[in-house]
């Protein structure tokens, strides 16, 4: 994931990011640190961290609804990809836009909120080229933890829905958020052409000592059937994949680099020399368009969470634990309300299609107003 290199300095590109400090490291307080290490002393190695209630001080101030909108931040990469009449060139570009949305991350190891069933979260994109593009997300699931989401740019033929249920273990001196779910783009100005994603796992490092850093793991990839091409990644702390033909295994592409600064590609041809895909250094993130808290419904993100936001932005963290637990309590009341009175809980945007299990971790949801 993100090798340390210090002679790379990344240009600040959101809020929480430092041009001084490319891995955004964080070193804890002692006040801090002993609650925390409180916490982490009733822990067993490959617990599941989803019941642990963590302290206000490791929350990033905004919903992971809208946490999956970072990986959305360059979606020129996407549009550019769309108008190739190439299949393979298409297939890099989606590859290079996948790439370019992990470099933004909050200094040290922050986790975003976990949204409440029935959470959601709205935001659109005006594009140089002056279409919109439109992004809708709901926490579809509380049993696991199911957020799904929908993007549409509908101009340019571009639409993604997908699923993220987060599953996160303490590991030790570190944690990890095994990312299970699946994203899909779709172009359809090319035949509903699909690609099929994957995402990298997310290790919380330095937990218990040391500099606490947020990297990147295990493995990632792209998959388009229709034109039988993949990219598959599996380094860790860096990025190191192949583009290739799947029906052939035979490698098209190399890429490699770091997913927080360079990322170069090269063709198979060993006489070529590789050329840059990605910098991070060098590339601004496209500004998302938020209705003001006071036009949203109560159930919005940034509307739900504003006074736990606005404490963690003050530094009270005893008033942001008072609102935090509020929010959770009022999710209780509501799922034994629901469980009473015998009702199932149905999101508003979303529709579960048949599941492959019983567990409820192969369920998908698709948008209710695709019609594409």
């Amino acid at each position: 994931m993100f090798r340390k290199d210090k002679n790379k300095v990344l240009h600040p590109i959101s809020p929480a990011a430092s041009d001084s400090d490319p891995n955004c490291t964080e070193i804890l307080e002692d006040s801090s640190k002993s609650i925390l290490l409180g916490i982490i002393s009733q822990l067993r190695k490959e617990m599941d961290l989803h019941r642990v209630t963590l302290p206000t001080f490791v929350l990033e101030p905004r919903s992971m609804l809208e946490r999956i909108t970072d990986f959305m931040s360059h979606p020129e990469l996407l549009l550019n990809a769309s108008t190739k009449s190439d299949s393979l060139d298409r297939f890099i570009g989606v590859v290079h836009y996948f790439l370019s949305g992990w470099h933004i991350k909050p200094k040290g190891v922050k986790k975003p909120y976990n949204p409440v069933l029935g959470e959601v979260f709205k935001c659109r994109w005006k594009y140089e080229n002056n279409t919109n593009g439109y992004y809708i997300a709901e926490q579809v699931s509380h049993h696991p933890p199911k957020s799904a989401y929908y993007f549409a740019n509908p101009e340019s033929g571009i639409y993604i829905q997908g699923e993220i249920c987060p599953k996160a273990k303490f590991l030790g001196n570190s944690a990890a958020s095994i990312m299970e779910g699946d994203s899909h783009i779709i172009f359809t100005h090319h035949c509903n052409e699909r690609y099929d994603i994957t995402m990298p796992n997310v290790y919380a490092k330095g937990i218990l000592f040391g500099k606490m850093v947020m990297e990147l793991g295990d493995k990632c990839t792209i998959r388009c059937i229709e034109n039988d091409l993949g990219f598959f990644s599996g380094e860790y702390n860096s990025v190191i994949g192949k583009i290739k033909k799947e029906s052939s295994n035979k490698c098209l592409y190399e890429i490699c680099g770091q997913w927080s600064g360079q990322i170069y590609i090269k063709s198979s041809n060993k006489h070529d020399t590789k050329s840059l895909l990605f910098d991070a250094s060098l590339c601004g993130v496209s500004s998302k368009l938020v209705q003001p808290e006071s036009k949203q419904d109560p159930m919005e993100s940034r509307r739900l969470w504003s006074n736990v936001t606005l404490a963690i932005k003050n530094n009270d963290m005893h008033e942001a634990a008072k609102y935090k637990t509020n929010i959770e309590d009022e999710q209780r009341r509501k799922v034994k309300e629901r469980h009473d009175a015998g009702m199932e809980w149905i999101p508003r945007y979303f529709v579960k299609n048949k599941s492959d299990g019983d567990d409820g971790n192969d369920e998908t949801f698709g948008f209710k107003g695709h019609s594409s």
